[in-house]
Parts: C-alpha cells; structure tokens; sequence
C-alpha cells in the first residue's frame, strides 16, 4: 500500500529547505569576504612586484593600496583603494581624503565590525600594527587610543605632522542590525 504525504511532511520539507537557506545566506558574507581576500593576496603580490596597480579581479574597480598586519601575523588584510559600500564587502578601504599610510597625516581605514575589522574588539593601547605599502615599504605603528565615537557629532582629524593611523568600523560589534551612528576608532602613530 502506496505511503501517504500529508501537509506535516510538507510542512518538515519546507522547514528544512528554509533552514538551509538560512544557512547559506550566513555563509555567503564571510564566505565573500575570505575569497576576496585570497584574491586581493595575490592581486597585492603583483603589485608589490613592481607591476603597477593590479586589480583584485578583471572587473574590479579598486586595487590595493596597503597590506594590514596585526595581532603577531594574525590577522593579514589587504587594504583596498575607497571606501565605499561595493568596496568595503570585500576588504577594508582607504579613505581617499586622508592619507597615505606612512606618509604625515591620518590614514583611515575602515571596515565591516563582522568581517574583517572584528578583531578590532581584541586590539589593546600599546599593540602594534604593521603597514605594508607598495614597494616593500613597511611602517609600524602602536595603538595609542581606542574610542566609541558618535558619527554625528564628530569626525576624524585629517591633518597632522606626523604619521596617524585610524581603524574605523561600526559599533557595536554585537548588535542586532548594521549601520547606526556609532563608530569604533582604533587611533595609532607611526613608531618606525
């Protein structure tokens, strides 16, 4: 005698379809995010073999400008050029306004609080950070302020006479919806 379906079977097989979907779209941002950054690896390997700037991918409309190396090797960022939304998914981005890493002034970087700037939250006053510029230049520089700052009511200096850098991304690290006014600011200066 042939089984029967009912709508509880139904019902079991649409659960199990949501809950892989829901699955997936977990996956998909920081899946995302670490394929950008083996290409944007090797991207940063051609530029820093004196080939120029080097796209991550054919169609991509940023390149790197700065390798981001913190936590004793831990963490190995490739910095892209802008900020914007479309670049930010896929690594952190310089700032074009500021400046150059290693050169006098603020270098800011920011990033996603869930991908690749989360461990901004284990950084500590007195830690350092390393920046690799084209070339084979390399700066480092110590944590000197960690700040919750209100985007509405502040910004970022921009000039200075030394050499500044500012990790910048949303906060707080743990909050329900993206976005939001709050930023977390990782200040540091150039010691090398």
């Amino acid at each position: 005698m042939p089984r029967r379906t009912g709508p509880r079977s139904a019902l079991v097989a649409a659960l199990l379809c949501f809950g892989f979907w829901q699955l997936g779209q977990g996956a998909y941002i920081p899946a995302k995010a670490w394929v950008a950054q083996e290409l944007m690896q090797r991207a940063w390997r051609r530029t820093s073999g004196q080939e120029g700037r080097q796209p991550p991918w054919p169609w991509a409309d940023t390149h790197p400008v700065a390798r981001l190396i913190a936590k004793r090797g831990e963490v190995d960022l490739i910095v892209l050029a802008g900020s914007s939304g479309r670049t930010l998914a896929f690594g952190p981005g310089h700032m074009s306004a500021s400046a150059l890493p290693g050169e006098p002034g603020n270098s800011i970087i920011a990033g996603h609080r869930d991908t690749h700037f989360a461990f901004l939250q284990y950084l500590r006053a007195g830690e350092t950070l390393r920046i690799e510029r084209p070339g084979g230049r390399s700066h480092l520089f110590r944590v000197t302020a960690i700040d919750v700052v209100d985007s509405r009511r502040g910004s970022l200096l921009l000039d200075s006479d030394t050499a500044m850098l500012s990790l910048v991304t949303c906060y707080p690290f743990s909050g329900p919806a993206a976005g939001g006014p709050m930023r977390y600011v990782v200040s540091a200066e150039m010691v090398l």
